[in-house]
Formats: C-alpha cells, sequence, structure tokens
C-alpha cells in the first residue's frame, strides 16, 4: 500500500482542500476561512497591532537602554522592520494561507523550522496580548487588582468580538485606529507647538542603543498579523504586500514624529507614561485625559488584532499536528478559528490574573525576533521568479534580529529562550512516540 502523501502546508489534513492560491472568493468551502479582507481593511489591522499600546508605553525602557541613543534605536528598529517586513510580504504572496512565518518554515526549510516559528510567535504574542490588556486597565483604573478584573474582562469581549467573523474585527479596529490617530495628533501638535524644554545629557553605548531597538521592535511587528491572515484577505498576491508596505510606512512615520516630539520636551525614561508626561510638563495638563483615553484605545486595537493574529497561527499548526487537531476547528457560520480563540482567551485571561508588565516587552519581542529571522531565512531560499526585493536585504533581516535578540534584558532572553525549549522538546516527544506506533 503506498504511503500518504502529507498535505502541503496551506491544506487541511482532511480530504478539503484550501482555496487555490491567489484565488479572489468570498467564502472557503469545508471548513476554509473566509476572503472578506480589501487592502483597506489589512492595513487598518497591521496599523491597529503597530500603533497600539506600544506608541504610549515603549518609550520608557527603550529611553533607559538607550540614553541620548533613543532616535538611532528607533532607525535599527525600523530598519530590521523593514527587511523582515519585505520577507513576509514575498512569502506571503506565494503562500497566502493562515500561519505566516509557521507555513513559510515548514515549505521552505522544513517542519521543524516552520514548528519553530509558529511556537515563537504564538507564545511572544500571547505574551503580548497581556501586556495589552493590562496596559489598557491600567489607564482606565488606578486600583491594582481592579485592574486585573478590568484586563480579563477586555480579553473576554473582544475575543468574542473576534468569535463573531473578521469583519467585525476589522471594523472595530478601524474604529480603534482612528481614533488612536486622533490622539496621537492632538498630543502631536501640543508638542510641537511648544517650545523645546528638554536636552538629553543622558549616556549611550552601542549594546544598550541596541537592546533599545530590540525594544523598540516591539511596537513595530503588527505587520504580521496581515500576513498570517493571508487566508481572509481578497487577491493575496496583491493585497499583502501593499497592505504590508503601507502600513509600515505609515507606522515608521507615527513613531518617528512621537520620537522627536518627546525628546524635545521631556525626558521619556524618567516615567511610565511619557506621552502624559511630556504634554503636562509643556504646560498643557488638559490633555493628559485624552493621552489615557487615547493609550486605552490603543491598547484595546492592538489587542483585538493580536487575537486574530494566534488565533490563524494556531489553526494552521493545528491542522498539521503540531497543537491539538481540535484546535483546527473552523466555525460553520462565522468561518473563523473559533476553538483556538477561545483556547487562547482563557491563556490570556490566566495571564493577566496571574502576571505583571515586568519583562513582558522583552520576552515577547525575542519570540517575535526569532519567528522573523526564520522568516528572512525562509525568504532567503525563494527562487528568481519569486523574488521582489534581492537576497542581501533577508540577509540583513536576519543579522539584525539575531543580533537584536541577543542584546534583550537577559532575564527575559533566558525565560524566552527556556519556553521556546519546552515546546521543541514536547514536539520532539510526540513525534518520536508517534513513530513507534507506525513501526
Amino acid at each position: 500500500m503506498p504511503k500518504r502523501k502529507s498535505p502541503r502546508p496551506w491544506q487541511k489534513p482532511t480530504e478539503m482542500t484550501a482555496p487555490e492560491v491567489g484565488a479572489d472568493q468570498s467564502s472557503s468551502a469545508g471548513g476554509g476561512l473566509a476572503r472578506r479582507l480589501g487592502v483597506g481593511d489589512a492595513v487598518v489591522i497591521g496599523l491597529g497591532s503597530m500603533v497600539g499600546a506600544g506608541v504610549f508605553a515603549v518609550w520608557s525602557p527603550a529611553a533607559r537602554a538607550a540614553g541620548s541613543g533613543l532616535l538611532v534605536g528607533l532607525v535599527i528598529a525600523a530598519v530590521v522592520a523593514y527587511c523582515n517586513a519585505v520577507a513576509s510580504a514575498q512569502l506571503a504572496a506565494v503562500y497566502p494561507v493562515s500561519g505566516g512565518t509557521y507555513v513559510y518554515g515548514r515549505e521552505r526549510l522544513g517542519e521543524w523550522w516552520g514548528f519553530a516559528a509558529g511556537w515563537c510567535f504564538v507564545i511572544g504574542k500571547t505574551a503580548s496580548c497581556a501586556a495589552m490588556a493590562l496596559t489598557f486597565a491600567t489607564y482606565v483604573v488606578p486600583n491594582h487588582w481592579v485592574q486585573r478584573v478590568v484586563a480579563l474582562v477586555a480579553v473576554v469581549v473582544l475575543a468574542g468580538v473576534n468569535y463573531r467573523g473578521v469583519t467585525r474585527t476589522a471594523r472595530l479596529t478601524r474604529v480603534l485606529v482612528t481614533c488612536t490617530l486622533v490622539v496621537l495628533a492632538i498630543v502631536l501638535i501640543v508638542l510641537y507647538s511648544s517650545h523645546p524644554t528638554h536636552h538629553s545629557t543622558a549616556s549611550t553605548s552601542a549594546y544598550g542603543v541596541l537592546q533599545s531597538a530590540g525594544l523598540l521592535f516591539f511596537a513595530f511587528a503588527g505587520y504580521a498579523r496581515i500576513a498570517t491572515m493571508g487566508e481572509e484577505v481578497r487577491e493575496p498576491a496583491r493585497t499583502i504586500p501593499r497592505a504590508i508596505g503601507i502600513a509600515l510606512v505609515i507606522a515608521i512615520g507615527i513613531y518617528l514624529a512621537v520620537a522627536f516630539a518627546l525628546l524635545r520636551t521631556s525626558d521619556p525614561a524618567s516615567t511610565a507614561a511619557p506621552l502624559a508626561s511630556a504634554v503636562d510638563a509643556v504646560g498643557a495638563a488638559w490633555a493628559v485625559p485624552v493621552v489615557r483615553i487615547g493609550a486605552a484605545l490603543a491598547s484595546l486595537g492592538a489587542l483585538l488584532a493580536l487575537i486574530a493574529g494566534i488565533g490563524r497561527t494556531t489553526l494552521a499548526m493545528a491542522r498539521n499536528r503540531d497543537l491539538p487537531s481540535w484546535l483546527a476547528a473552523v466555525h460553520p457560520r462565522f468561518q473563523v478559528p473559533h476553538h483556538a480563540e477561545l483556547a487562547l482567551a482563557v491563556v490570556v485571561g490566566v495571564l493577566v490574573l496571574s502576571t505583571d508588565l515586568r519583562g513582558v516587552i522583552g520576552f515577547s519581542s525575542f519570540g517575535v525576533l526569532l519567528y522573523y529571522a526564520i522568516a528572512n531565512a525562509s525568504a532567503f531560499t525563494q527562487p528568481a521568479d519569486q523574488r521582489r526585493w534581492p537576497r542581501a536585504v533577508n540577509v540583513l533581516g536576519l543579522t539584525g534580529c539575531v543580533v537584536l535578540a541577543v542584546t534583550l534584558p537577559w532575564t527575559s532572553a533566558v525565560v524566552a529562550a527556556a519556553v521556546l525549549a519546552a515546546g521543541l522538546l514536547v514536539r520532539r516527544f510526540r513525534t518520536g512516540r508517534a513513530g513507534s506506533a507506525r513501526n
């Protein structure tokens, strides 16, 4: 009896196949996800992930690491993000299905590399979900334990929105992104219309600048959400590269504008809420509540997009039996990976009730940087007829990811590496048992 051929990474391990690559379908038969998102929707989801709570919170730890070299760290993070984005866009145009680099790694490098990428994404972004929920609660209520309850409510509500379908996710994300951009516009007008009041004199070092770049990368990594939702966009070969590029350029512009405004008016290293402190320092105390509202809305937008992206990667891994097959279920009516999103909501709920924000940015950045290192390696192997950018961009992206990962705060890096190793060991044990059972 001939050995059954394993399904391709973009096929479900059943008799049903995924939609044709590049197909423009409103829905997919046999439990597939529906192609409902256009370029605008995809850009909004990417922006909702990048211009989220990070723009309100990431400056403090990055400035403490970089000192007067904060802008250099930001530029390095942006360059690495650009390399990663074009690698993701090039791959997503060929493999436009749920899973992102999990799929690309499996197809271009092998199953183990794909699993490593998917596991890095899941653990890193699950930590990010908890961070976004806790950041939202921090800006809404002062009491520590009430914050945890509010964070849990936010997770439950937004998981419910995702459960009802991706178009609702895109609509709500559009509203939240719009509100966030309006708040940022107000803050920037206030800061740039005031006289410069601060000149950084803090010392800096090459290591500190690189560490700040790794921390700032946390804020740029949202374009992965577009690639991981490749099975739900129309005309994916055209839509995904365009949406990734547009979203990243807008996000880089926003972060540069905010960084310049902060450095000319305040010391972002001295406070956990640098934007609120900056507007207060220039005599615009009336804008502080506006910043708090903006931070809360941005956190919700990022959390909403994160839940959607992790659910799709979990779906892809479950289809290939790298995670329990129960997680591969797609809701027959709403056409979303509802089991994966329910499981994610439970895990994030436990995290917001039991953990805090210390080190979570470093933990998340470590996992996501390794995820994109595999994306760059995968893109490097693509043949000439699939390439849109030279291989040198992939080499630069891979090198940048590894360097930034090893310069992150060591406690975050060690914990993240341990969780990654645990996942690899469990998979090794499971595949070993499965091989023994077949023999």
